[in-house]
Protein backbone atom coordinates (compact mmCIF):
# COMPACT_ATOMS: atom_id res chain seq x y z
CA UNK A 1 0.00 0.00 0.00
CA UNK A 2 1.44 3.54 -0.66
CA UNK A 3 2.57 5.50 1.95
CA UNK A 4 -0.21 8.19 3.20
CA UNK A 5 1.04 11.44 4.78
CA UNK A 6 -0.72 11.67 8.00
CA UNK A 7 -1.60 14.96 9.50
CA UNK A 8 0.42 16.46 12.51
CA UNK A 9 -1.96 16.11 14.76
CA UNK A 10 -2.70 12.47 13.82
CA UNK A 11 1.00 11.41 14.29
CA UNK A 12 1.22 13.22 17.71
CA UNK A 13 -0.96 10.02 18.97
CA UNK A 14 0.53 8.46 22.50
CA UNK A 15 1.62 5.37 21.66
CA UNK A 16 2.65 2.38 23.72
CA UNK A 17 2.64 4.35 27.57
CA UNK A 18 -0.97 4.38 27.34
CA UNK A 19 -1.74 0.74 26.16
CA UNK A 20 -0.84 -2.91 27.67
CA UNK A 21 1.12 -4.23 24.28
CA UNK A 22 0.81 -7.86 23.78
CA UNK A 23 3.93 -9.37 23.79
CA UNK A 24 2.97 -11.70 21.13
CA UNK A 25 2.84 -8.10 18.82
CA UNK A 26 6.28 -7.15 19.85
CA UNK A 27 7.76 -9.92 19.22
CA UNK A 28 6.27 -11.65 16.27
CA UNK A 29 4.35 -8.86 14.31
CA UNK A 30 5.80 -6.77 11.82
CA UNK A 31 4.45 -3.31 10.18
CA UNK A 32 1.32 -4.53 8.29
CA UNK A 33 -1.61 -2.28 7.03
CA UNK A 34 -5.32 -3.53 7.55
CA UNK A 35 -6.59 -4.11 4.52
CA UNK A 36 -3.44 -4.26 2.08
CA UNK A 37 -2.53 -7.36 -0.04
CA UNK A 38 -0.02 -8.13 2.57
CA UNK A 39 -2.57 -8.17 5.35
CA UNK A 40 -4.35 -11.01 3.34
CA UNK A 41 -1.66 -13.12 3.53
CA UNK A 42 -2.44 -16.44 5.65
CA UNK A 43 1.02 -15.61 6.72
CA UNK A 44 0.41 -12.83 8.55
CA UNK A 45 -1.69 -13.31 12.52
CA UNK A 46 -4.86 -12.26 12.90
CA UNK A 47 -3.14 -10.58 16.21
CA UNK A 48 -0.58 -9.12 13.89
CA UNK A 49 -2.95 -7.48 11.93
CA UNK A 50 -6.91 -7.04 12.22
CA UNK A 51 -8.43 -9.16 9.39
CA UNK A 52 -10.90 -9.10 7.88
CA UNK A 53 -12.38 -5.84 9.73
CA UNK A 54 -9.29 -3.62 8.51
CA UNK A 55 -11.18 -0.41 8.37
CA UNK A 56 -11.93 1.14 11.06
CA UNK A 57 -14.47 4.11 11.46
CA UNK A 58 -14.67 6.41 14.11
CA UNK A 59 -18.25 8.09 13.78
CA UNK A 60 -18.83 11.50 16.26
CA UNK A 61 -22.06 12.41 17.36
CA UNK A 62 -23.63 15.78 17.62
CA UNK A 63 -26.51 15.72 19.92
CA UNK A 64 -28.76 18.85 20.41
CA UNK A 65 -32.33 16.98 21.69
CA UNK A 66 -31.24 15.76 24.73
CA UNK A 67 -27.58 17.73 24.36
CA UNK A 68 -24.71 15.26 25.15
CA UNK A 69 -21.08 17.02 25.81
CA UNK A 70 -19.53 19.70 25.66
CA UNK A 71 -21.14 22.74 23.78
CA UNK A 72 -17.98 23.26 22.05
CA UNK A 73 -17.18 19.46 21.05
CA UNK A 74 -18.45 16.91 19.35
CA UNK A 75 -18.71 13.46 20.79
CA UNK A 76 -17.20 9.94 20.38
CA UNK A 77 -20.28 7.48 18.66
CA UNK A 78 -17.36 4.67 18.74
CA UNK A 79 -14.62 2.94 16.95
CA UNK A 80 -15.74 0.36 14.17
CA UNK A 81 -13.85 -2.19 12.48
CA UNK A 82 -15.49 -2.78 8.98
CA UNK A 83 -14.52 -5.49 6.58
CA UNK A 84 -12.41 -3.83 3.73
CA UNK A 85 -15.37 -3.88 1.35
CA UNK A 86 -17.46 -2.14 3.48
CA UNK A 87 -19.69 -5.15 4.96
CA UNK A 88 -19.15 -5.65 8.64
CA UNK A 89 -19.62 -7.87 11.14
CA UNK A 90 -21.16 -7.43 14.99
CA UNK A 91 -21.06 -8.90 18.27
CA UNK A 92 -18.25 -11.68 17.31
CA UNK A 93 -17.99 -13.11 20.62
CA UNK A 94 -20.66 -13.38 23.55
CA UNK A 95 -18.59 -14.63 26.06
CA UNK A 96 -17.08 -11.07 26.51
CA UNK A 97 -20.18 -9.00 26.32
CA UNK A 98 -19.09 -7.34 29.46
CA UNK A 99 -21.67 -5.57 31.83
CA UNK A 100 -19.28 -3.43 33.78
CA UNK A 101 -16.89 -1.17 31.88
CA UNK A 102 -16.06 0.95 34.26
CA UNK A 103 -14.89 -1.16 36.70
CA UNK A 104 -13.07 -2.64 33.61
CA UNK A 105 -10.92 0.25 32.94
CA UNK A 106 -10.86 1.64 36.74
CA UNK A 107 -9.09 -1.98 37.59
CA UNK A 108 -6.57 -1.38 34.56
CA UNK A 109 -5.29 2.03 36.13
CA UNK A 110 -7.53 3.79 33.92
CA UNK A 111 -9.64 6.40 36.40
CA UNK A 112 -9.01 9.58 34.44
CA UNK A 113 -10.11 7.86 30.92
CA UNK A 114 -13.56 6.92 32.67
CA UNK A 115 -14.10 10.68 33.80
CA UNK A 116 -13.17 11.96 30.14
CA UNK A 117 -15.68 9.57 28.60
CA UNK A 118 -18.28 10.60 31.10
CA UNK A 119 -18.31 13.99 29.41
CA UNK A 120 -17.05 13.02 25.58
CA UNK A 121 -18.51 9.70 24.98
CA UNK A 122 -22.26 9.88 26.16
CA UNK A 123 -25.53 8.16 24.80
CA UNK A 124 -28.80 10.69 24.19
CA UNK A 125 -31.12 7.86 25.05
CA UNK A 126 -29.55 6.10 28.06
CA UNK A 127 -26.46 6.09 30.55
CA UNK A 128 -22.82 6.30 29.34
CA UNK A 129 -22.23 2.82 30.78
CA UNK A 130 -24.84 1.19 28.53
CA UNK A 131 -23.97 2.84 25.84
CA UNK A 132 -20.23 1.71 26.34
CA UNK A 133 -21.25 -1.82 26.72
CA UNK A 134 -22.98 -1.84 23.61
CA UNK A 135 -20.08 -0.57 22.17
CA UNK A 136 -17.78 -2.85 22.86
CA UNK A 137 -19.66 -5.74 22.66
CA UNK A 138 -21.07 -5.10 19.13
CA UNK A 139 -17.66 -3.49 17.62
CA UNK A 140 -15.07 -3.76 20.05
CA UNK A 141 -15.14 -7.99 20.76
CA UNK A 142 -14.26 -7.59 16.38
CA UNK A 143 -11.44 -6.37 16.37
CA UNK A 144 -9.33 -9.38 16.01
CA UNK A 145 -5.64 -8.29 17.46
CA UNK A 146 -7.59 -7.87 20.54
CA UNK A 147 -8.36 -11.29 21.23
CA UNK A 148 -7.20 -12.92 24.38
CA UNK A 149 -5.24 -15.19 22.55
CA UNK A 150 -3.31 -12.55 21.40
CA UNK A 151 -2.17 -11.10 25.08
CA UNK A 152 0.75 -13.56 26.58
CA UNK A 153 -0.57 -13.00 30.70
CA UNK A 154 -4.19 -12.07 30.14
CA UNK A 155 -6.54 -11.08 32.67
CA UNK A 156 -9.89 -10.69 31.88
CA UNK A 157 -11.29 -7.43 30.50
CA UNK A 158 -7.52 -6.15 29.67
CA UNK A 159 -8.91 -5.95 25.57
CA UNK A 160 -11.76 -3.48 26.47
CA UNK A 161 -9.25 -1.22 28.03
CA UNK A 162 -7.24 -1.11 25.67
CA UNK A 163 -9.71 -0.77 22.81
CA UNK A 164 -11.45 2.40 24.77
CA UNK A 165 -7.71 3.70 25.19
CA UNK A 166 -7.39 3.75 22.11
CA UNK A 167 -10.85 4.80 20.48
CA UNK A 168 -10.25 7.93 22.82
CA UNK A 169 -7.13 8.59 21.70
CA UNK A 170 -7.79 8.62 18.40
CA UNK A 171 -11.04 11.19 19.15
CA UNK A 172 -8.56 13.73 21.00
CA UNK A 173 -6.66 14.28 17.41
CA UNK A 174 -10.33 14.51 15.34
CA UNK A 175 -11.31 18.10 16.20
CA UNK A 176 -14.60 18.36 14.25
CA UNK A 177 -15.78 21.17 15.83
CA UNK A 178 -12.46 23.05 15.00
CA UNK A 179 -12.40 22.60 11.86
CA UNK A 180 -15.84 23.28 10.88
CA UNK A 181 -15.49 26.33 13.34
CA UNK A 182 -12.45 27.42 10.82
CA UNK A 183 -14.29 27.33 7.92
CA UNK A 184 -16.93 29.87 9.40
CA UNK A 185 -19.05 26.80 9.98
CA UNK A 186 -20.70 27.46 13.99
CA UNK A 187 -23.71 26.50 15.32
CA UNK A 188 -26.19 28.38 14.89
CA UNK A 189 -30.42 28.69 14.95
CA UNK A 190 -30.88 30.37 11.57
CA UNK A 191 -27.81 29.43 9.34
CA UNK A 192 -27.88 26.98 7.04
CA UNK A 193 -24.75 25.31 5.34
CA UNK A 194 -24.20 23.50 2.02
CA UNK A 195 -23.20 19.85 2.17
CA UNK A 196 -19.51 20.68 -0.04
CA UNK A 197 -19.04 23.47 2.57
CA UNK A 198 -19.13 20.73 5.33
CA UNK A 199 -17.53 18.09 3.55
CA UNK A 200 -14.32 20.25 2.68
CA UNK A 201 -14.13 21.89 6.06
CA UNK A 202 -13.82 17.63 7.48
CA UNK A 203 -11.27 16.87 4.81
CA UNK A 204 -8.91 19.07 6.12
CA UNK A 205 -8.78 16.88 9.61
CA UNK A 206 -7.23 13.70 8.31
CA UNK A 207 -7.05 14.63 4.47
CA UNK A 208 -9.55 12.42 3.54
CA UNK A 209 -12.92 12.75 2.98
CA UNK A 210 -15.44 12.36 5.66
CA UNK A 211 -18.88 11.12 5.50
CA UNK A 212 -21.48 12.98 7.18
CA UNK A 213 -25.40 12.30 8.36
CA UNK A 214 -28.52 14.62 8.93
CA UNK A 215 -31.76 13.95 10.55
CA UNK A 216 -34.29 16.52 8.91
CA UNK A 217 -31.55 18.51 7.25
CA UNK A 218 -29.81 18.48 10.83
CA UNK A 219 -26.55 17.35 10.78
CA UNK A 220 -25.89 14.78 13.62
CA UNK A 221 -22.82 12.66 12.59
CA UNK A 222 -19.70 12.67 10.94
CA UNK A 223 -17.59 9.84 10.16
CA UNK A 224 -13.54 9.10 9.38
CA UNK A 225 -12.16 6.28 8.39
CA UNK A 226 -8.72 4.35 8.52
CA UNK A 227 -6.66 1.81 8.20
CA UNK A 228 -4.50 0.40 11.09
CA UNK A 229 -0.76 -0.17 10.55
CA UNK A 230 -0.37 -3.30 12.96
CA UNK A 231 -1.86 -4.28 15.75
CA UNK A 232 -4.90 -1.92 17.00
CA UNK A 233 -2.65 -0.92 20.50
CA UNK A 234 -0.04 0.36 18.09
CA UNK A 235 -2.24 3.09 17.44
CA UNK A 236 -0.91 3.69 14.07
CA UNK A 237 -3.54 4.97 11.92
CA UNK A 238 -3.27 5.62 8.10
CA UNK A 239 -5.82 7.79 6.61
CA UNK A 240 -8.49 6.34 4.41
CA UNK A 241 -11.68 6.45 2.32
CA UNK A 242 -14.88 5.11 3.55
CA UNK A 243 -16.44 2.92 2.28
CA UNK A 244 -20.04 1.10 2.62
CA UNK A 245 -21.10 4.34 4.05
CA UNK A 246 -22.02 7.57 2.40
CA UNK A 247 -23.29 11.29 3.27
CA UNK A 248 -27.29 11.23 2.99
CA UNK A 249 -27.37 14.85 3.76
CA UNK A 250 -29.74 18.08 1.60
CA UNK A 251 -27.21 19.56 -0.79
CA UNK A 252 -28.43 22.83 1.06
CA UNK A 253 -30.25 24.05 3.83
CA UNK A 254 -28.23 21.52 6.44
CA UNK A 255 -29.07 23.05 9.79
CA UNK A 256 -26.35 22.96 12.11
CA UNK A 257 -27.91 23.71 15.54
CA UNK A 258 -26.51 25.10 18.80
CA UNK A 259 -26.50 23.06 21.28
CA UNK A 260 -29.07 24.80 24.16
Amino acid sequence: MASIVIPAALAALPLANAFTIPAFTLAACSAVDSCSSDADSSLVDACCVNKPGGLFLQPQFWDTDPVTGPDDSWTIHGLWPDNCDGTYEESCDSSREYSDITSILEDNGKSDLVSYMQDYWQSNDGTPESFWEHEWSTHGTCVSTINPECYSDYTTGQEAADYFQVAVDLFKTLDTYGALSSAGITPSSSKTYTSSEILDALESVTGKPAVISCSSSELYQVYYGFYVNGPLQNADFVPADIVGQTSNCPSSGIKYLPKN
